[in-house]
């Protein structure tokens, strides 16, 4: 039986991870404390049970007085037996716990086991871990038995062992795949310098080379873009902007901002830039719902604004022609220092009414009028004034100029191919 006792050590040990030094201990106080139950002892009483480490034998002394196996009541060897499946299973958790605690950050893979109160519990061989809700990839389905894949975000410990939260939406789930499929970036040669992400939709996520040889774009997406589309099939269809990083904000933005094709970009501030763009890039470099100009002002830190060429002329242009602003009025509003279309819609009614001159009336009318033409992205041309017809001077009305497109002519993005894989 001793024999067999260590034999079923090892075993434990070999299959659960567990060491056999921490078996033993636990072995050693459940007989104890079985011992003192049989032997009808107070907590305070004192009992030590030392087992054998080549032979497995096991011997027990209460209050200096050596016990026989034997003299173990079968009460007792049960008591025994809970103390040890309960040192083993305590064992077991501070295990997998160090275990897990070590791979934060890592990709790891399971299989989904059930579903508890829309989260999902992934089994990871002997441990299990939830993927919640609040972490999963929006308009996902997952079946019993399916695999899935999720990024260690937290390690916890609980009355039941070890928490292991999943998550899918965290931008490091994207770096993970990228460090599984791109060789390069383990050997250190590509590095990541940044990824913003909207899980489900979209992400953008800028690559560098240590080495002039490599392109770190070419090497994210593979060749005929095999390893970005093993991503982008793992993300469930995600789309996924691999962007070349530069030292330079000016060049880094405008590559972030693609597909669209910058014109211009203007700093116009700390961390804030004008970006310019031709009429219809304007809705590509914005994107749908605004997704392409707030990853990119994610991606590269900096907040950006954009403006087409037609929008640029208008917020700059003078004020004279704007309706009601004549000569006197854009007088007193240059003594003010404000002489472009942009500083007058800045501006509030309690500003503008305090420059001499100007009645609330015409503040709020100023107003309207600015914003309206920095909405539309043209500075709207005053009335002419009425003149008498002149025989001498009439000749055929000059055709009308046709007005500036607006920003919802532009072609939708939806229109015009978002993605840029390479």
């Amino acid at each position: 039986m001793n024999g067999e006792l260590l034999s079923i050590l090892e075993a434990i040990e070999r299959d659960k991870g567990i060491d056999r030094e921490i078996l033993i201990q636990a072995i050693e106080a459940g007989v104890a404390t079985a011992a003192k139950k049989s032997e009808g002892m107070s907590e305070e009483q004192e009992a030590v049970a030392t087992l054998d480490r080549k032979t497995g034998k096991i011997t027990v002394v209460v209050e200096g007085r050596p016990i026989a196996e034997a003299g173990l009541t079968r009460i007792a060897a049960q008591i025994a037996k809970q103390v040890i499946l309960q040192k083993i299973r305590e064992a077991e958790r501070d295990v997998i716990f160090t275990e897990f605690q070590g791979r934060i950050g890592d990709i790891v893979t399971g299989t989904v086991h059930r579903f508890e109160r829309g989260d999902i519990i992934v089994e990871l061989g002997r441990a299990e871990a939830v993927l919640p809700k609040s972490e999963r990839i929006p308009h996902e389905e997952y079946h019993q038995g399916d695999r899935v894949q999720g990024y260690v975000l937290e390690v916890r410990k609980s009355t039941k062992g070890p928490s292991i939260v999943l998550s899918r939406t965290h931008e490091g789930f994207i770096r993970g795949l990228f460090a599984l499929e791109v060789p390069e970036i383990n050997e250190g040669i590509v590095e990541i310098k940044g990824i913003a992400r909207e899980a489900g939709d979209r992400t953008k996520i800028a690559v560098s080379s240590t080495d002039d040889k490599v392109d770190c774009v070419g090497a994210c997406v593979g060749m005929r873009g095999t390893r970005v589309k093993n991503i982008v099939r793992e993300l469930h269809g995600e789309k996924i902007d691999i962007i070349r990083w530069h030292n330079d904000p000016k060049e880094f933005i405008a590559a972030a901002l693609s597909p669209a094709k910058i014109l211009e970009i203007e700093p116009a501030g700390e961390k804030e830039a004008l970006v310019i763009v031709d009429d219809d890039q304007l809705s590509l470099a914005i994107g749908k719902k605004g997704q392409n100009v707030r990853l990119a002002s994610k991606l590269t830190g900096w907040q950006l604004e954009i403006n087409s060429r037609t929008q640029r002329t208008g917020v700059d242009a003078p004020l004279r022609g704007l309706e009601g602003v004549g000569p006197a009025l854009e007088e007193k509003l240059t003594q003010a220092g404000i002489t472009t279309l942009r500083q007058l819609a800045g501006m509030t009614l309690e500003q503008l009414t305090a420059i001499k001159g100007v009645g609330e009336k015409t503040a709020q009318k100023l107003l309207e009028t600015a914003q309206s033409a920095l909405i539309s992205g043209g500075v709207p041309a005053a009335p002419p004034a009425a003149a008498e017809p002149s025989v001498e001077t009439a000749g055929p009305a000059a055709p009308a100029e046709p007005a500036p497109e607006s920003d919802d002519a532009a072609p939708s993005v939806e229109e015009k191919p978002e993605e840029s894989q390479g």
